[in-house]
Order: C-alpha cells, then structure tokens, then sequence
C-alpha cells in the first residue's frame, strides 16, 4: 500500500485515541485549551525561526555562497507550523521536532547519511580509453 495513503489513514486514528486518552486524563476542556495553546506557541516559535533562516540565508547570499541549508530548513518550518496548526498532539510533536534547531538539524544529518550511501551504492564500469588521431591516410 502507498505510504501516503497509509499515513492519511493512520494518522488520525492515533490523534483521535490520543484524544481519547489524554481528555480522559485531564478533561475535555483543558484537552482543547492544551490544543489551541500549542498551536499558537508553535505558529509563533515557527515564525521567530523562519525569520532567523531567512536571515541566515541572506548573510550567505551576500557572501557569495549557496543557502541550500536554509532552504531546506525553511520549507522544513513552514511544515511544521501546518502541523502544528493541525489539531492533535502526535502532529504537534513532530511540529516541534522540525522546529527545534538542535533536532532539524539531527533529522537532517540522518536523511543525508541515508542519501548518500544510496549514491555509493551506483555501479561504475571502469575503463581506459586512447585518443586517435584523424589521419588523412587511414580510410574507412
């Protein structure tokens, strides 16, 4: 089965028992406040951190070299503010675990690390060639 169809199947029916348990735990009124609570943390934390990568991204285009870290960083932010604004609480752990600098940048060493020993991976035929020259003497 397609993982995307999987996970839009999957992922609420963890937040709709998540739900479950923690209002059970602490009520259904302060289950909601705990909801809207993280969401504007979140949307605001993400907002101060898109303003540091964007910051950052430009100081490197000024000096001449490619912001690729911040790029993917950004769009890493703007992710996880959506889930962040997503009710639910397993979606706003990963939210928080994109937004955070210290565990995007773990997430990202590990996808890199995963990527590249996918390209070592690719087969190379090695071999020796020899220039010849076109000489008016030899005929095809």
């Amino acid at each position: 089965m397609n993982s995307v169809i999987l996970s839009i199947i999957l992922v609420p029916i963890l937040e709709i028992y998540l739900f479950i348990k923690i209002g059970s735990q602490i009520g259904a009124f302060n289950t909601i406040l705990l909801i809207f609570i993280t969401a504007f943390i979140g949307v605001y934390y993400a907002k101060y951190e898109g303003l540091n990568t964007a910051r950052s991204g430009f100081l490197q285009m000024v000096r001449n070299e490619v912001p690729a870290y911040e790029i993917i960083s950004g769009a890493a932010i703007a992710f996880a503010a959506i889930l962040l604004i997503i009710p639910g609480f397993a979606t706003d752990i990963l939210g928080f675990l994109l937004i955070l600098p210290i565990t995007r940048k773990l997430i990202f060493g590990k996808l890199s690390n995963k990527f590249k020993k996918k390209e070592e991976k690719k087969n190379f035929i090695d071999g020796e060639f020899e220039d010849i020259e076109d000489d008016d003497d030899r005929k095809i």
